[in-house]
């Protein structure tokens, strides 16, 4: 099977289109070498894809037939994504969460005024 249609059927891009893009920029990676998206994938390969700035590890365990549901996923690959990356995730987020919203125009005097404040201080 073709890794952007193994990809698509295992759940890591919504549209196939979308996986094949990703190979195509070198975010595919198969035992430590970017692949083109027709590059065919066989059980006991090792992938990593870069998606979302985490790489996800994952190990082929077999090949569906065709896309699968979520919950059997875990059939046909195995995740060995270090819980650091998963992390790394969610701190990130945390982080965009703390700036302004977009829109929100410029800062206020008083806005300016507690960022001095703050920088004062450290």
């Amino acid at each position: 099977m073709r890794i952007d249609k193994f990809l698509w059927c295992t759940r890591y891009f919504k549209t196939r289109s979308i996986a094949t893009t990703a190979c195509q920029k070198g975010q595919v990676r198969i035992n430590e070498q970017v692949v083109k998206p027709s590059r065919e994938v066989y059980p006991s390969d090792k992938i990593i894809v870069r998606k979302n700035q985490i790489d996800y590890q994952l190990e082929v365990l077999g090949i569906p037939d065709s896309r699968v549901g979520a919950k059997l996923v875990n059939l046909y690959r195995k995740d060995t994504t270090p819980e650091e990356a998963l992390k790394h995730n969610e701190l990130l987020q945390h982080a965009k969460d703390h700036y302004r919203k977009k829109g929100t125009g410029r800062p206020t005097k008083k806005d300016r005024r507690d960022i001095e404040d703050y920088l004062d201080e450290t």
